[in-house]
């Protein structure tokens, strides 16, 4: 009798257990499709900012075109930068 009891008590205690995990797991999934939404976005918002201060340097003929290219990188980068400090 004790081992049945035994048994059933540390069944009980594995399904709860494993519904703790499944509680727990969309959660965090939830959270990290929020934070790759958010970086995808702070990326986008970052692309035509580039493109006006490559246009920007242009018309105002202060720099060659391979100088105007590597601000518009340059800018790029910092947009993923922040997306990856957004992720992680």
């Amino acid at each position: 009798m004790k081992n049945v009891k035994s048994a059933v008590q540390s069944m009980l205690g594995a399904l709860l257990a494993g519904s703790l995990l499944i509680v727990a797991n969309p959660v965090v999934a939830t959270e990290q499709a929020q934070q790759r939404r958010a970086a995808r976005d702070t990326r986008q918002d970052t692309r035509p900012e580039a493109r006006q201060e490559k246009v920007d340097c242009r018309a105002a003929n202060q720099k060659s075109n391979a100088a105007c290219r590597q601000d518009k990188r340059e800018t790029k980068q910092d947009g993923r930068q922040q997306a990856r400090d957004i992720k992680y």
